[in-house]
């Protein structure tokens, strides 16, 4: 990555020696006249350099002159902003406080608010977000990024419907502004409008915007019986380097996802393999079982017991976890159509919270420090933030579901913040399960998926703690076998809603017509009526995943 500086940042606020050269509201710093003109002069040279050895990737360095200049000019805010932006994707909490302090010297600012916004968006604050990148709108009303940020942020709070006015009117001031071009047919495609989100992936391909990303999401659309003339065109792009190694990654994965369609799956199979071998992700498999290791060996049945006697006791929180792509967006629809739940999506607060704590780290963390530090009044304190956080969402529902799966590693902390939650676990076919992932273009926090054996062994990692946390939570976790909702879904969903202490509702039964936004890598499949094909869909690609199935060992069902 060249630059990791926000797009509003990247193209609009310059250092510069003389402050008549700045477009309005850009980030010179109030304190400059503090100084006298030579200091803010060499503050600036510094800034400018900093800037510099960002787009380096020289990220200790640029830091080091931020905090040089905060030392002659304190509360600089553009030394704050930069900051900020060093922290993106490594530390976003640290970004959040510099994007804030930044604000807080020049509340004026647009572009400060809009990154203090987006980042809050990263972290699913999604009021505070909103209400940041509405006041970057407010200073300057035709600021696109501003405009797209909205939008995304809508989508992600469920709020499709009012994204779509932003994109498109982010459009109109600019028709060819990738976040723009794709926003709009996300938001459409969550509200299952997938023709009209067609028609407007195919004209970014046309205009040449974001040419990866626009077929990687235009062949998630729809199912393909027959050949399209995309996959010739993708094919095509795929020989073409300035792509770089990102796009590279984006076109394999949609070639192979139109030629798995096509039941051509040794070839899809390959650009799956290339595409992932293009992302470049590499995973600790080693730490990760040594804190697994620690995470069992703190978790005792005794010490959970204790410490949950001062947690929550509300029934609203469920969480659905899992491996992804084991139902767990199916699973969550289903509930969700219950007119007592609200299916919140996948919300990173309780990660959020694991990593404030200490418990979320890498296996050298003190687990028994950081569980010392939870005291009875800040379990209380925790379970009440998060409760609230929650209703944010709807004050009214009887049961609101996070289902971000990777919470299947925090489920002690659950168990103490809300003994009376309930838990959700979705089993999925291993080898089913790991070749859905194999063949999905995941971020780089699941870069565990990117190689078959690393898959496989972190599965089994895995499935070890989930049998853990049932012998600390006996009878309490409800398992959701993914093959038996599909054998027989009213059955399974009576049980499901039975557990959530709900009476039924037969709208369960038509979750693929519930009328809101969905946000998910399966935003095609949870608009359908429950299908069968997904069941033992490894033998298609059986002789293509012998690594998967040895690392598997006992757990794959051949």
């Amino acid at each position: 990555m060249s630059n990791r500086l926000p797009p509003a940042w990247a193209k609009h606020l310059k250092t510069q020696p003389s402050a008549k050269a700045l477009p309005p509201n850009a980030a010179l710093p109030k304190a400059k006249t503090q100084a006298g003109p030579s200091r803010a002069h060499a503050d600036d040279m510094l800034l400018r350099r900093a800037l510099e050895l960002q787009k380096a990737e020289q990220l200790p360095e640029a830091e080091e002159l931020c905090l040089k200049v905060l030392a002659r000019t304190p509360n600089h805010p553009l030394a704050f902003y930069i900051l900020g932006t060093l922290g993106l994707g490594y530390d976003n909490e640290k970004a959040l406080r510099y994007f804030a302090r930044a604000v807080a010297e020049e509340p004026r600012n647009p572009y400060y608010h809009l990154s203090l916004g987006e980042n809050y968006l990263k972290l699913s604050e999604f009021t505070p977000a909103i209400r940041h990148i509405q006041q970057a709108l407010a200073l300057k009303p035709d600021l696109v990024e501003a405009l797209c940020a909205l939008g995304v942020a809508y989508n992600s709070f469920d709020k499709g419907e009012m994204a779509l006015p932003l994109f498109e009117k982010a459009l109109k001031i600019d028709r060819d502004h990738p976040l723009a071009r794709l926003g709009l047919p996300r938001a459409l495609a969550s509200l299952g409008r997938m023709d009209e989100a067609a028609v407007h992936l195919k004209e970014a391909i046309e205009r040449r915007i974001a040419v990866p990303a626009a077929y990687s999401a235009l062949v998630q659309t729809r199912k393909f019986t027959e050949e399209p003339p995309e996959l010739a065109a993708i094919l095509a792009e795929l020989r073409d380097p300035a792509h770089g190694a990102e796009g590279a990654a984006a076109l394999h994965h949609a070639a192979g996802k139109l030629l798995n369609d096509l039941r051509r799956y040794r070839e899809a199979m390959d650009h799956f393999k290339k595409g992932n071998q293009a992302g470049g992700h590499k995973f600790d498999l080693e730490n990760y079982r040594r804190w697994v290791d620690v995470m069992i060996e703190t978790f005792t049945p005794e010490l959970v017991a204790s410490m949950a006697a001062h947690g929550n006791p509300s029934e609203v929180p469920v969480f659905v976890v899992g491996m992804p792509r084991s139902g767990t967006t199916l699973t969550e629809q289903i509930c969700a159509s219950h007119p007592g739940v609200h299916g919140a999506g996948e919300l990173s607060k309780l990660s959020r919270m694991a990593n404030g704590i200490g418990l979320k780290g890498n296996s050298d963390t003190d687990l028994g420090k950081s569980i010392a530090t939870i005291t009875p009044e800040l379990t209380k304190t925790l379970a009440v933030e998060h409760l609230a956080y929650l209703r944010e969402r709807a004050p009214d529902s009887l049961r609101i579901v996070d289902k971000m799966p990777q919470n299947f590693e925090l489920i002690g902390l659950i168990g103490i913040l809300f003994p009376n939650a309930r838990i959700i676990h979705c089993r999925r076919d291993a080898i089913d399960n790991c070749v859905s992932c194999f063949v999905l273009q995941f971020n780089e926090a699941h870069s565990y998926s990117a190689d078959l054996r690393t898959l496989g062994l972190y599965y089994r990692e895995y499935d070890r703690l989930m049998r853990h946390w049932n012998k600390v939570f006996p009878g309490r976790i409800f398992e959701n076998r993914y093959e038996t909702l599909i054998e027989n879904q009213e059955a399974q969903s009576r049980r499901l809603i039975d557990y959530l202490g709900l009476p039924w509702d037969d709208a369960c039964l038509r979750f693929f017509d519930k009328d809101r936004s969905v946000n998910t890598y399966s935003l095609w499949q949870v608009r359908q009526p429950i299908y069968k094909s997904s069941v033992k869909r490894w033998k298609n690609y059986e002789s293509e995943i012998q690594p998967l199935i040895d690392a598997l060992g006992d757990l794959a069902e051949v």
